[in-house]
C-alpha cells in the first residue's frame, strides 16, 4: 500500500477526448465515473494568421495521459480500469488548397490547454493534484518554427497532406535515385547488413515527412533563411506541445516519435545524415531524442497555475502497443481506426524495411529498446464512415432506397456533377444487380477490411521470422464484431479485444506511471488488462475463398490506376 491515492487518467485528444480513471482506493468497490461534452467555440480570428485557410475536413488527434495524486488516502496500484470520462473536443483540419491538409497550431494549443482544464474540473480535482502528464500524439504531422521567437513558419502539415506530390514524382523518376538503389543493393549483397536493404528499393511517397519537409525549405523562404542561421526548429505535435508547455525551455522528442518520421535512423538511433544530405535538409533543425518514459521537465506554472511534471512522450501506435501490454517478442497489436496498423514486437532485433513492412522503435525506457515491425492499411474507418454518411435514412431497405440517400431525383444529378471539377479519382464500374441492397454494399466494405487484414498478416508471417504470440485489437473498427470474427477466421488465430478500445491514451498513462514510480515494472501493468471479447476461428478460411478471389481480381485491375 502507498499512503496516497493515485488516480491514473488517460485522455485522448481526438474527435472525443477520453479520460480513463483507475480505481485507486482499496475501500472503494467502484470507480468515479464522469461524462461531459466539451466543444470549443468556432472563431474565425484563429485562422487569420496564415493566408488562404478555410475550415473543414476531418478531425485530427493527439493523446494525453494524466497521473493524479490525492493525499492521505491508501491506494492499490493493482486495481483495474473502469469507465470513461469523455471530454469531446474537435480539432478541425484546414484545406487551403487541393491536396493540402493542415492544423492551425494556435487553435490546437488553445484547445489542448482548454480540454485539460475541463477534464480536471469535470473529475472534481484541481491542478495541484496532478502528479504527472504523458502525451501520445498522431505521427507524421509536423511544423517548423523560429527558435528564438517561437513563431511558426507555417501551419502543421498533416500526414495526409499531398502537397509534395510533384517533388515525390520527380525524385522517384530521377537517375540519382536509381543509382542509389543499385549502390545499396550491392552493399547489402556484399555485407549482408540489413541497414542497407531499405535504401536498395527506396521509393518516396507523399506520406513521408521528409518530402514534405523538403517542400517547406523549397517554398517558404523564412524557414530556409532561419535554418541557415541555426534558428529553425522542426517538430511533430509532441515536440511542439512540449515546447509550448515549458515556454520554450525544453525542445525534445522521444524515440518512438522520431523513428516514425522516416528521417530518424533506427539502426544508429540518430537523425539520418544520409537522407538529410540527399534532400538538402539541415541537420541542425531536429530536436534531441529522449527516452519514451522520462521526466521531460515541468509545465510552466502560468499555464495551469502549478508546474506539472511531463513524464512521457510517445507516438500513438506505439502507445497503443504499450497500452495493450504487447511487451514480448511476437506480440501483435492490430489497430483499426481511420487506417489499419499491424505492429509486431520484434524485441531487440531490428528488421529492415521490406516494401510493405518497415521498422520502428517502439519505446526506449532506460537501457531497454524495443523494436517493432509495422504494416499499414489505408482508409479503413474512412470507407465505413462514408457508408454511414450516405446511408442516413433508417427506412432504406433496398438499393433504390439507398440511392435516395445520395440524391432525391435523377434531375438533380446533373447539378451535383457540375458543382465539382472532377470525381477525385473515383471510378464507377457497373456491377450492381437489381437484387443488390445496401446490406450487400455494407458487407462488401467490411469484407474488404478483413481481406486486407489477411493479406498483411500473411506478409508478416512470411517476412518477420518471429513466432507470433497473442494478437490484440483496438481502435474504433475493432468494435465491429463482423470484421473481427472474419479476420479471426481468415488468419486462423484468436484475437483479443480489450474492454477499452482507446489504447493510445492508456499507453501514455502507463508510461507516465512508470516514469513517476507509481508502477515499478511492466508486470504490474499486465494485471490491469481487461479483455472484453476473444474472437476465435469459427469457419474455415477456404469458405471465404470465392469472395476473396473476386475481391483480389477487382483490386488487381485497379492497382495501376
Amino acid at each position: 500500500m502507498m499512503p496516497i491515492t493515485e488516480i491514473i487518467c488517460a485522455m485522448q485528444f481526438y474527435k472525443l477526448v477520453h479520460v480513463i480513471f483507475f480505481s485507486p482506493c482499496t475501500h472503494l468497490s467502484s470507480l468515479l465515473t464522469y461524462y461531459t461534452e466539451f466543444k470549443l467555440c468556432k472563431k474565425k480570428s484563429a485562422y487569420s494568421r496564415f493566408p488562404a485557410i478555410r475550415r473543414g475536413g476531418e478531425v485530427k488527434q493527439s493523446f494525453l495521459g494524466f497521473l493524479f495524486r490525492v493525499p492521505s488516502v491508501p491506494c492499490d496500484p493493482n486495481l483495474c480500469p473502469s469507465d470513461l470520462c469523455n471530454c469531446p473536443c474537435e480539432v478541425e483540419s484546414l484545406r487551403p488548397r487541393p491536396g493540402w491538409v493542415e492544423l492551425d497550431p494556435e487553435v490546437l494549443w488553445s484547445q489542448f490547454v482548454g480540454v485539460i482544464k475541463e477534464a480536471v474540473q469535470t473529475a472534481g480535482l484541481h491542478m495541484g493534484q496532478i502528479a504527472g502528464l504523458g502525451i501520445s500524439t498522431q505521427r507524421g504531422t509536423f511544423m517548423t518554427w523560429h527558435k528564438r521567437t517561437g513563431k511558426p513558419f507555417h501551419n502543421f502539415i498533416s500526414w495526409q497532406d499531398t502537397r509534395s506530390a510533384e517533388l515525390v514524382g520527380s525524385w522517384n523518376n530521377s537517375l540519382l535515385l536509381k543509382v542509389i538503389r543499385v549502390i545499396f543493393t550491392v552493399l547489402h549483397f556484399l555485407t549482408g547488413n540489413d541497414r542497407y536493404l531499405a535504401p536498395s528499393f527506396l521509393t518516396f511517397s507523399t506520406h513521408q515527412t521528409s518530402m514534405k519537409l523538403s517542400w517547406v525549405f523549397k517554398n517558404i523562404p523564412e524557414a530556409e533563411e532561419a535554418a541557415k542561421k541555426n534558428n529553425c526548429c522542426f517538430g511533430t505535435i509532441d515536440t511542439w506541445l512540449l515546447y509550448r508547455l515549458t515556454k520554450g525551455s525544453v525542445y525534445a522528442t522521444d524515440y518512438s516519435n522520431a523513428s516514425s518520421t522516416g528521417i530518424f535512423e533506427p539502426f544508429t538511433k540518430c537523425w539520418s545524415p544520409t537522407l538529410c544530405n540527399l534532400l538538402s535538409l539541415p541537420v541542425s533543425i531536429y530536436p534531441p531524442v529522449k527516452d519514451t518514459s522520462f521526466n521531460f521537465g515541468s509545465t510552466d506554472s502560468e499555464i495551469f497555475g502549478v508546474p506539472i511534471p511531463i513524464m512521457a512522450l510517445v507516438a500513438d501506435q506505439q502507445a497503443a502497443m504499450f497500452g495493450e501490454c504487447c511487451f514480448q517478442p511476437g506480440d501483435v497489436k492490430l489497430t483499426m481506426g481511420t487506417g489499419g496498423f499491424w505492429n509486431v514486437n520484434t524485441g531487440q532485433h531490428l528488421f529492415a524495411s521490406q516494401r510493405s513492412l518497415y521498422p520502428l522503435i517502439g519505446w526506449k525506457i532506460g537501457k531497454e529498446v524495443v523494436y517493432l515491425t509495422e504494416g499499414t492499411i489505408s482508409e479503413i474507418g474512412t470507407a465505413i464512415r462514408w457508408a454511414q454518411d450516405i446511408e442516413s435514412s433508417p427506412g432504406a431497405v433496398d438499393s433504390r432506397a439507398a440511392v435516395s440517400d445520395l440524391f432525391t431525383s435523377v434531375d438533380e444529378t446533373a447539378k451535383m456533377a457540375q458543382s465539382i471539377a472532377d470525381s477525385q479519382g473515383v471510378c464507377f464500374i457497373p456491377g450492381l444487380q437489381p437484387s443488390t441492397t445496401r446490406n450487400h454494399l455494407v458487407r462488401a466494405i467490411l469484407e474488404s477490411v478483413a481481406f486486407r487484414n489477411k493479406l498483411l498478416y500473411d506478409t508478416i508471417v512470411k517476412k518477420v521470422h518471429i513466432p507470433l504470440r497473442t494478437i490484440r485489437a483496438d481502435g474504433g473498427v475493432s468494435n465491429n464484431s463482423f470484421v473481427m470474427q472474419m479476420t479471426s477466421d481468415l488468419i486462423n488465430k484468436k484475437i483479443e479485444k480489450p474492454a477499452n478500445a482507446d489504447m493510445s491514451s492508456l499507453g501514455a498513462a502507463f508510461l507516465a506511471g512508470l516514469a513517476s514510480g507509481f508502477w515499478t515494472d511492466k508486470e504490474q501493468l499486465k494485471k490491469l488488462r481487461r479483455i472484453e471479447t476473444v474472437f476465435e476461428p469459427q469457419r474455415d478460411a477456404e469458405e471465404y475463398r470465392p469472395a476473396m478471389d473476386t475481391w483480389l481480381q477487382a483490386t488487381k485491375h485497379s492497382l495501376h490506376w
